[in-house]
């Protein structure tokens, strides 16, 4: 959109801040009040399209929950057919990446930032919501040097977790995410978010990250462990409170009360009062509900009818019957025999009842297959939500009838991962099935198999930074935990 636009008869738009995959970041101007906003251009169809529209829906419920003065606000939310538009607070003074790259602060800056940083993130647990990305790059600054908590976009709610409690997508930056996080069994979001905080509360200090590595799986390992090197230079109080925060095993690791009860936390600590009110022109609703928020129109919902615009972008691609999920840099590391860490908390228990395999076959060409296998050994097949099928076996074994999912995984255009599971029946049957009559009959669709000492080729595992880390010192004088 071209500078001098007005959107909604009420933001006139100034220069481009900024840009990513499907949004634009203008400097706007509200017309009616004079105040100088952020305003977030979305292209609908995009997120349509890569199905991340629910994402979106909840970045919007999020942000209308934590008000609080060092959480970038979101003021309003518009909508057309084709764009999303938010209307934000504008933080002028940038990332706090920027100040750290320049060099280690002070300890009394440091602190500062670190207990605002505290005190938001617990405002943000108070109300159920868990940023799971917490990271300097994340962390903006404003005219006076406040910091402000932004980027919501990987962020659960507490309705997010499983009848276990716990949150199970792996998400997060490498050097800021907690072990647990990467160990696929569940994780507190809580607990993450305190690691994620002692990480930066060290960067803050140390000028680097206590857990770097170009090498990943020794990375994890480092952090797997709760390996890091303080620097000389660190205060004793700093040293033990770091030793809480980056403390590997979650049960025991520094809740966020006991972290405010800290001596050196608590100096020259002034909790500020949440300011819950919107600024601007506020949504007529404040329950989280989307759908208030929206000028000119809507998201699709479960109980209307689908979006015109969400129509068309079907009719265009031609969608087949099922579509399977993107993976991101940690599911595909997670999922690889080689970065799996699951031993490093947890010690291999009987026989394994999984697989998984690349293919460059498309999604529906995969389906086509199983379908054929199902047909073959007289299976049931079940076409349940995007990427996930299951195959019921018609006869009952040992343990009931044998049930398998196979999960379709799109790790780029050209390259699907299928991870196939045993859900019910028994471990024995499935493998010798798995073995005599499944794996030959995929022989026509696999590229690489992901079994035993095999893996997929190193390129699809490959992981690319989005900017130079912070620097490392060759050497440093430090003391270990």
């Amino acid at each position: 959109m071209e500078r001098g636009t007005v959107l909604m008869r009420r933001y006139e738009l100034g220069r481009l801040l900024g840009q990513g995959t499907f949004a634009k970041v203008y400097k706007a101007r509200n017309i009616l009040t004079g105040e100088t906003v952020a305003i977030k251009i979305i292209d609908k169809e995009k997120v349509l399209r890569t199905g991340m529209i629910d994402q979106i829906k909840r970045e919007i419920a999020i942000m209308r929950l934590v008000r609080h003065p060092n959480v970038v606000q979101l003021y309003e939310v518009m909508a057309t057919k084709s764009k999303i538009f938010f209307a934000m607070e504008l933080v002028r003074g940038g990332e706090l990446f920027a100040k750290v790259a320049k060099g280690r602060l002070s300890e009394d800056m440091a602190r500062k930032y670190f207990q605002q940083l505290v005190g938001a993130v617990d405002f943000c647990h108070s109300r159920g919501v868990y940023h799971r990305d917490l990271k300097p790059e994340n962390l903006l600054l404003d005219d006076s040097g406040n910091l402000k908590v932004s980027d919501f976009g990987l962020s659960a709610l507490r309705g997010s977790r499983r009848q276990d409690g716990l949150l199970h997508t792996t998400c997060g930056t490498p050097a800021y995410v907690a072990p647990e996080v990467i160990n696929r069994k569940g994780y507190d979001g809580a607990k993450a978010d305190i690691w994620s905080c002692g990480v930066i509360l060290f960067v803050l200090m140390a000028g680097y990250l206590p857990f770097n590595d170009p090498n990943l799986i020794t990375m994890y390992g480092k952090i797997s462990r709760g390996e890091f090197r303080c620097p000389t230079w660190f205060p004793s109080d700093i040293r033990k409170l770091l030793s809480r925060l980056l403390d590997p095993n979650p049960n025991t690791r520094i809740t966020m009360s006991k972290l405010m009860e800290n001596s050196w936390f608590r100096k020259g600590f002034k909790p500020v009062p949440p300011t819950l009110q919107y600024r601007g022109s506020p949504c007529p609703r404040s329950d989280g509900d989307v759908h208030g928020c929206m000028h000119g129109a809507t998201f699709p919902s479960e109980d209307e009818e689908k979006d015109e615009a969400e129509e068309e972008i079907k009719k265009k691609l031609a969608m087949s019957p099922i579509r399977p999920c993107c993976l991101n840099a940690f599911d595909i590391i997670s999922r690889s025999q080689v970065f799996d860490l699951s031993g490093l908390f947890e010690k291999e228990k009987g026989v394994k009842a999984e697989a998984r395999f690349t293919s460059k076959k498309p999604a529906a060409a995969i389906v086509s297959k199983l379908e054929e296998i199902a047909q073959m050994e007289r299976f049931k097949m079940i076409k349940e939500k995007d990427g996930v099928v299951k195959l019921e076996g018609s006869k009952k074994g040992r343990k009931g009838q044998l049930e398998i999912e196979a999960e379709i995984f799109e790790v780029s255009p050209a390259l699907f991962l299928v991870e196939m599971k045993k859900l019910s029946g028994d471990t024995l049957e499935y493998q010798k099935f798995y073995h005599q009559e499944l794996r030959p009959s995929l022989k026509d669709i696999v590229w690489t198999w992901q079994v035993g000492d095999q893996s997929p080729p190193p390129q699809t595992l490959a992981l690319s930074p989005l900017r130079p880390p912070l620097p490392v010192p060759a050497s440093h004088p430090a003391c270990i935990f």
